[in-house]
């Protein structure tokens, strides 16, 4: 059995929740051989990997998006489409459910070189009818810079050759899940989806705080992404979430709820689960286990943390993990400059880590997201006894409080996303009740114990492999 694993942004080339993931998946599934289909902004990445690959990753295909921007044009080419391919290029263009299999036949098949295809007549008429229609008020130079950068990174991707497997399991939708499309046209072998997050609401979250848009594609920008996301749910064999409100999510989004199946994350329950409790020692310790990275929202921690240290005194916060974003890692530093906190003493950024050690240090953990799956972190510190507070985000508040039919009990609070106040005050009543923390740990290791164990979650997807 050989599976094309497709990710993007991730694993090998960053740490993280997705990267940890995918690194433990690979390595307990010996007797499946892997290829790697990955896809990472910059070329400067390429070979750069955050972690030794295992024995049966048999191929590794790096994708570059900024190559894109690399391609040029070479004669002016006049094309004879079909009207099913004008139409399927007309519809990506407007961001509208398309003939990928078109789309895929010109330039996977007939080779079609994009930056031609962008410099001549036909892209220009499609265009300019788009424009006439939708954006009848915007400058025209507006529209076609807009629309050409939706289009260079899918006409790149689609005509990238495609390695062979046997199955193509994409961890995403987006740019990643465009390639499974590719090479589920490609090879006509199965296409899995494995969703973390719901990939085109983050997006959609992100254009519309994001300055680089226009205000007016916007609302184009968000449809781009649903478009893809569209494409993997109609054609993969199985759609997997990670628990039942995320399933709920890719069914309103056009997935088949036949194909849609929950398979909850699973930790090595045995590495956490022996690791002793803090010393008591007069100052209580926080752990965020993060990246740090601005869908973290660690300036609200930081902001939160500060209010707590007004609120009481020997407290002390530990940001752990690597830099996905250095811009704004500076300013997470410069902001605790900024609110008169002290680097060293009550705020402490000890970089990677070995979590499993670092936890004995720790006497509860946060995450302040404003976006998560099913977070692994959230997990690991149940398992080892050290009960959270979280935004509510994703399955945040499954995890802390039961999914149906768990009446275990409560293992930690949630709060709203971006809420300073919230957070700051459910954390100083994690701090003054030790009784409480030690009961909410006991009963989230036995959850972890029944329902997150990672022999149990592997299992699952293997008969995925195999049905």
């Amino acid at each position: 059995m050989r599976v094309c694993l497709i990710l993007e942004g991730s694993y090998p080339y960053t740490n993280g929740g997705v990267s940890s993931w995918m690194n433990q998946y690979i390595k307990a599934m010996p007797d499946i051989e892997f290829v790697l289909w990955v896809i990472a902004d910059k070329a400067e990445k390429k070979g750069k990997y955050k972690y030794e690959l295992a024995p049966n990753v048999v191929e590794v295909n790096e994708v570059f998006l900024d190559d894109a921007l690399k391609m040029k044009a070479g004669k002016e080419v006049k094309y004879n489409f079909t009207p099913s391919q004008r139409e399927a290029l007309a519809n990506l263009m407007e961001c509208n459910s398309t003939s990928w299999e078109d789309l895929c036949y010109l330039f996977q098949d007939l080779r079609i070189n994009p930056s031609e295809f962008l410099m001549s007549e036909d892209f220009l008429s499609i265009l300019t009818e788009l424009c006439e229609k939708n954006y009848p008020n915007a400058a025209f130079a507006d529209t076609f810079h807009t629309i050409r950068s939706m289009m260079i990174p899918i006409f790149y991707l689609l005509g990238r050759e495609v390695p062979k497997a046997d199955i193509y399991h994409t961890i995403c939708t987006g740019y990643g899940g465009l390639l499974g499309v590719l090479g589920h046209y490609k090879y006509k072998k199965p296409l899995i989806l494995s969703e973390h997050g719901i990939y085109s609401r983050e997006r959609e979250e992100e254009i519309i705080r994001a300055k680089w848009v226009q205000p007016a594609f916007k609302k184009q920008w968000i449809k781009f992404f649903y478009m893809l996301s569209d494409a993997v749910y109609k054609r993969a064999k199985y759609v997997t979430s990670l628990f039942t409100n995320a399933r709920i999510a890719q069914i309103e989004l056009g997935a088949d709820p036949d194909k849609c199946i929950v398979i909850s994350n699973g930790i090595h329950y045995d590495r956490f689960k022996d690791i002793p409790l803090k010393k008591e020692n007069g100052i209580i310790d926080i752990g965020a286990v993060i990246r740090m990275a601005q869908i973290k929202d660690v300036k609200t921690m930081i902001y939160s943390f500060a209010e707590l240290t007004h609120m009481m005194q020997n407290v002390r916060l530990h940001i752990l993990g690597g830099v996905d974003e250095e811009d704004y890692n500076i300013e997470c530093h410069e902001l605790v400059k900024h609110l008169g906190l002290k680097e060293g003493e009550n705020i402490l950024f000890p970089g990677q880590v070995n979590v499993v050690e670092y936890m004995e240090q720790l006497d509860f953990t946060i995450l302040t997201s404003i976006s998560e799956g099913q977070p692994l972190s959230v997990l690991e510190s149940m398992a080892a006894r050290r009960p959270c507070v979280t935004t509510e985000v994703g399955c945040c508040r499954e995890l802390l409080e039961g999914a149906p039919g768990d009446d275990l009990g409560i293992v930690g609070f949630c709060v709203p996303p971006m809420h300073r106040e919230a957070l700051a005050n459910e954390m100083y009543k994690m701090c003054q009740n030790r009784k409480m923390r030690l009961e909410m740990g006991e009963i989230g290791q036995r959850r972890v114990d029944l329902y997150y164990r990672h022999p149990e979650m592997i299992e699952k997807y293997k008969k995925l492999y195999y049905n």
